[in-house]
């Protein structure tokens, strides 16, 4: 699995306005799109193009364009769907899909409560959205369930990652082919209830200001 963590002031700063407790969810939302469009023109530097010829004003030409299959952009609900705006914006042409993934805070298990998504993702490049990386277990399974449906080429796209989930992800994965894992900062650890340090506190509730 390759992983990527941006290296950018503006993306230090926007991490750390996010991480204010007194920062409003409307800015938080607007954050958080921001931070999303510069994580996704990373991402999709791999993404898959073809020659087109078109013609200019001026001109005919060889340009090059996305490629068919189109890519499919798949937010973990409820707070991936925060992350939907900033990627969509980039990627105006791609197919969503959703998956519902949670993790109960007892036992920390992941289970599936909803799914949208093609019943075959067979040569398909797909884009997960998932702010926080924690233990990492929602990522590994939504992988999974992806790469059962035949994605080939699967990259998660998160604003924090801890090194525990990090970790996991890795080990989760191990011998999967073109996984990538991209980052926009890196925290500390996770706390003994499995919430990353120092976090940003639970990304739905501040992108949506509504208790789960």
């Amino acid at each position: 699995m390759q992983i990527t963590i941006l290296n950018h002031p503006l993306v230090d700063h926007k991490i750390s306005v996010l991480r204010d407790k007194n920062t409003p969810s409307p800015i938080f939302r607007q954050l958080v799109e921001e931070l999303v469009a510069l994580l996704a023109y990373e991402a999709t530097r791999g993404i898959r193009t073809e020659e087109r010829e078109i013609e200019t004003p001026v001109a005919k030409t060889v340009g090059r364009m996305l490629a068919s299959p189109r890519p499919l952009v798949v937010p973990i609900l409820r707070a991936g769907l925060g992350m939907l705006e900033g990627m969509t914006k980039l990627l105006p042409t791609a197919e969503v899909g959703f998956l519902g993934m949670a993790r109960n805070e007892e036992t920390l298990d992941i289970v599936t409560y909803a799914e949208r998504l093609p019943e075959d993702l067979t040569g398909r490049q797909v884009y997960v959205l998932d702010p926080m990386l924690a233990t990492g277990g929602t990522l590994i399974e939504t992988i999974k369930f992806l790469r059962e449906r035949g994605a080939d080429h699967i990259t998660c796209l998160c604003i924090i990652g801890a090194p525990e989930g990090i970790e996991a992800l890795q080990q989760g994965v191990a011998g999967m082919e073109n996984v990538n894992l991209f980052l926009a900062t890196q925290d500390e650890r996770l706390n003994e209830k499995a919430y990353i340090v120092p976090g940003l506190g639970d990304a739905g509730d501040r992108l949506y200001g509504l208790a789960e």
